[in-house]
């Protein structure tokens, strides 16, 4: 029998010492060693890995910032895939939440650098030590290596605060934060149209993982969600794309360009008037935004029954160059202002554009990061004639809004195009979120969440 090789010490660097119930675990995939599974078979070996556990897994030069003032995944180029994640809070020990939030810092930093990761696995202060014991043993350190061999395929990682984890729902506060709560960070009204599922909305932590590989950003999400299920529970995920942009302005599902304005594709001359968070509010804010996001369900089938001259009545611009009813180029400015011969708005007064542009809500500006979404095919009765129940798309438009202050940037828009859109015929708005999120983490030893718990 061959001789069992001498099992070798998992490293442990200073910042995983220094956070409380941090457990290390092993490390699977071993530095410059062969790695001998369950055992041999005829002289061969099962489950043998012979790659460095922390390594480059691609180009290098792939990659956006990770660290800096302002959390990477708002402003960058739009990425072509996108997992967003909102998880529950478990347990009510402060510094389980500052433990998680430095592992996520940590853990992110790495897989921005494309590198295969060792998950910093965490155990809540008097938890159970896994949340996954009673089924298949305890947690493992080792990364799950379906992103092994790619590069960093642009991934970003961006983190935000709900408020429901400063005030609970009885309206106490948790962590000892209800003192910190911005004004901004709202609970939003009820929009007309609204169908929400409660399931699919809110949460106390959210991720926002945007990469150019679909497997590149879910495996970024799923390493984040292992490092301590005991402490942040999974409530909700949502996949969604978005078109290369290398051709010009992406098109949505409806066949429209997506982010001429209003969006990260241009951003604004000045983003801390309208993006960064600043003095206004708490100081640990300063440099961070707010995000409000919404899963907007499209009835392509209805959608694809009207022409496209009257799709563009709807939008307010022209489908394939993306230029204002009226004419010019995809960047000229709307003429809100123009008539036809016979009197009327060249720009219907209901249309898309008209009810979304700042020049119609006193200059407030929404910076969006659009995606679409595709969930397959559901069962769905139509709101309008002839009241038919159908198996139809549940696919539509992800909308990720960045702005200073949802009181006087969203809640104001949306209020005005949930009562008024020509556009609101087709869709339905079925998931809804608003997040704070805190500035970024200036470098290593720093972590994300720091300027409010540290």
């Amino acid at each position: 029998m061959a001789e069992e090789p001498t099992p070798v010490q998992p490293e442990i660097d200073e910042a995983s010492e220094s956070v409380p119930g941090w457990r290390p675990g092993r490390r699977a995939v071993l530095r410059g060693s062969l790695l001998v599974g369950a055992g041999a078979v005829g002289g061969g070996v099962i489950g043998g890995f012979a790659e460095p556990a922390i390594a480059s897994s691609g180009s290098p030069n792939n990659t956006e910032p990770f660290y800096g003032t302002h959390q990477s995944g708002i402003l960058t180029d739009t990425q072509r895939q996108t997992v967003l994640a909102a998880f529950d809070l478990t347990s009510d020990n402060r510094a389980d939440l500052v433990a998680l939030l430095k592992a996520w810092t940590r853990l992110g930093a790495e897989l921005a650098q494309g590198q295969s990761v060792t998950v910093p696995i965490h155990n809540p202060v008097g938890g159970s030590g896994d949340a996954y014991a009673d089924a298949t043993g305890g947690s493992t350190t080792d990364d799950s290596l379906e992103a092994y061999g790619l590069d960093a395929s642009r991934l970003t990682l961006t983190v935000g605060f709900g408020r429901s984890m400063f005030v609970g729902a009885d309206g106490g506060s948790r962590f000892g934060l209800g003192g910190q709560l911005p004004a901004a960070l709202l609970d939003l009204p009820h929009f007309s149209g609204d169908e929400l599922v409660a399931g699919d909305s809110g949460g106390d932590l959210f991720l926002q993982a945007c990469a150019d590989d679909p497997q590149v950003a879910f495996h970024a999400a799923r390493s984040i969600a292992r490092i301590a299920p005991d402490v942040a529970t999974l409530r909700w995920t949502q996949l969604g794309f978005s078109p290369d942009n290398q051709g010009g302005t992406p098109r949505n599902l409806m066949g429209f360009k997506d982010g001429t304005v209003n969006s990260n594709v241009h951003p604004p001359s000045d983003p801390d008037r309208t993006l960064w968070a600043g003095a206004e509010g708490p100081r640990w804010m300063s440099g961070g935004s707010y995000a409000v996001y919404r899963r907007i369900r499209i009835t392509l089938e209805h959608w694809d029954r009207i022409a496209p001259g009257l799709q563009e009545q709807v939008i307010g611009r022209q489908k394939l160059n993306g230029a204002p009813l009226g004419g010019g180029t995809e960047f000229s400015p709307l003429n809100l202002e123009q008539r036809s011969a016979q009197g009327t708005p060249v720009i219907p007064v209901d249309a898309h554009v008209r009810m979304a542009a700042p020049e119609s809500n006193n200059g407030a500006v929404i910076i969006r990061r659009g995606f679409s979404y595709n969930n397959g095919t559901t069962p769905f009765i139509e709101r309008w004639p002839p009241w038919r129940q159908a198996l139809e798309y549940d696919a539509g438009l992800l909308f990720l809004g960045y702005q200073k202050d949802p009181r006087t940037a969203f809640v104001p828009v949306f209020g005005k195009m949930a009562e008024s859109d020509a556009l609101n015929q087709f869709t339905t708005h079925t998931a809804s979120a608003v997040f704070a999120i805190p500035p970024g983490a200036s470098g290593p030893g720093d972590w994300i969440g720091r300027t409010l718990l540290g």
